[in-house]
């Protein structure tokens, strides 16, 4: 069995699927896809995203807010609220993103610390966005203990000193569909050396669809396709992908 650790099933256009999310979840468990974690990027969509999300048993939650959705300061009681959901299991997603947003460092820091606050009080791990600002989030993992609840460095595009780094912290290496791509050579080798206990695997859905389905909306039972180029990139069989992402994220979080 596989678990997508990453989607976004609230932003999927469900006009695809007959309009019933149901019909994507039944296509993830057909892929032998066990559970999906439902990742929020707002505060202010995350009861909608329960909602929309209720009466699925093998959907997790996580609440946060994305670097890139700054528009103000993190409310730290409504994201302590929100977060202490019993169908949350994680926090985030949450980290710091310079390549998009370089503007709103301030504000991004601010709610990094915070959300670090609230997963450290309600011992949940963290769901952790990071480009192009590794020494910052690094930096602040350490300054604010984050090492005491780990989590998931997620959709992980960046170098594997600082995948060392982060699995040093107790942090999961999340590879997505950005492995299959054609360009992604040095991701490939990052991939090759993360060691078989702290590695997940991913779609990012509805975005970044891996080959061969890469032009259309991305969803969690193409996450298969991303088991299947780790295998081949790792050297494994696709079983032992599977078996192996599945046993790190029920370690993880305590499943």
């Amino acid at each position: 069995m596989f678990i997508d650790s990453h989607c976004h099933l609230d932003r999927l256009n469900l006009s695809l699927y007959n309009n019933d999310l149901a019909n994507v979840v039944q296509a993830a468990s057909d892929a032998k896809v066990d559970k999906l974690l439902c990742v929020s990027v707002t505060l202010k969509d995350f009861p909608a995203m329960v909602e929309k999300t209720k009466g699925f048993d093998n959907v997790l939650l996580s609440c946060g807010m994305h670097p890139l959705n700054q528009e103000d300061e993190v409310n730290l009681d409504q994201l302590r609220l929100l977060s202490d959901n019993p169908s949350v299991i994680a926090i985030g997603e949450t980290g710091l993103d310079y390549h998009y947003a370089p503007e709103t460092k301030a504000l991004q820091l601010d709610s990094f610390k915070k959300h670090i606050v609230v997963a450290k009080e309600l011992n949940k791990p963290l769901i952790i966005h990071t480009r192009d600002a590794q020494e910052d989030t690094l930096a602040m993992l350490r300054l604010e203990g984050a090492d005491a609840v780990g989590g998931i460095l997620h959709c992980f595009t960046e170098t594997w000193e600082m995948a060392k780094q982060a699995i040093d912290l107790g942090f999961y290496i999340s590879f997505s569909g950005i492995v299959t791509f054609k360009n992604a050579s040095a991701l490939r080798e990052v991939a090759k050396l993360v060691p078989d206990n702290r590695f997940l695997i991913e779609t990012d859905a509805p975005y970044l669809a891996p080959v061969p389905h890469r032009g259309k909306e991305n969803q969690p039972a193409y996450v298969v396709e991303v088991a299947k180029h780790l295998a081949s990139i790792r050297g494994q069989s696709v079983d032992t992908i599977a078996n192996l992402s599945t046993d790190n994220f029920n370690r993880l979080f305590n499943l």
